[in-house]
């Protein structure tokens, strides 16, 4: 392997490493965020490792990011590390009405999905 191909490793294993380093548990009053989220457009996934997968198609055009949620304000949150991470305004908390979850990101109104209800139902997976 030439140099500059094994420094390209060595830098990838490092980012790699950092990123898992970098996962902590979301905060205890933060917990309402945990779960699969879905709206018009959107896929929302936050994990309690604090792990989330966003992913939006609006226009023909796809945005998506991976990595820890932190930054937790009264208007929003960040997923991803430094420069790689986006912030989402969270216009409406997530709260329980009619037996469902529901908040507002981006603008866009999420609904949590029960998988476990959605497996029994025996439906595919759902689709953005």
């Amino acid at each position: 392997m030439n140099r500059p191909a094994a420094l390209r490793h060595a830098a990838l294993l490092l980012l790699l490493l950092t990123l898992a380093a970098c996962t902590q548990p979301l905060p205890v009053d933060k917990r309402d965020y945990i779960g699969h989220w879905q709206g018009e457009g959107v896929r929302l996934v936050i994990q309690t490792d604090g792990q989330a997968s966003y992913e939006r198609v609006k226009d023909k055009r796809r945005m998506s990011i991976n990595g820890p949620t932190h930054s937790f304000t009264t208007d929003g949150f960040k997923i991803g590390i430094g420069p790689l991470s986006a912030r989402f305004k969270v216009s409406s908390a997530p709260a329980q009405t009619d037996g469902k979850w529901r908040m507002t990101v981006d603008g866009v109104v999420l609904t949590r999905r029960d998988l476990g209800e959605q497996l029994q139902k025996n439906q595919p997976s759902i689709d953005l």
